[in-house]
């Protein structure tokens, strides 16, 4: 079976968006290089590759560190991603998986 050539959007994918591409999408909006009512559904991979190093360069600017982003922006980060983590806990992703390799 192929892989689909085009993103179902963030409010489509699965654990609620919390997927590598739904972090993508959520820093995006962080800095403000989307608007936030971009799910970026039908993107294909090469425009979710542009935009994840167009996300990169604005975390290399704060050394990748939450800690470092200027409290405008460490605010929005706060927001969307608690707002990202209510909504898929809701849709009944816990966050398990990703801690599973640490056992």
């Amino acid at each position: 079976m192929s892989k689909p050539d085009r993103y179902i959007g963030i409010n489509n994918d699965i654990n609620g968006g919390m997927t590598s591409i739904g972090k993508i999408i959520r820093d995006a909006w962080v800095f403000d290089l989307i608007d936030q009512s971009e799910t970026c559904e039908g993107w294909n991979l090469a425009g979710i590759d542009a935009l994840l190093q167009k996300v990169n360069a604005e975390w290399d600017k704060y050394g990748c560190m939450v800690s470092q982003l200027p409290e405008d922006l460490a605010k929005r980060h706060q927001k969307i991603h608690e707002q990202a983590i209510a909504k898929a806990r809701a849709a009944g992703w816990s966050g398990e998986h990703e801690t599973d390799d640490e056992q």
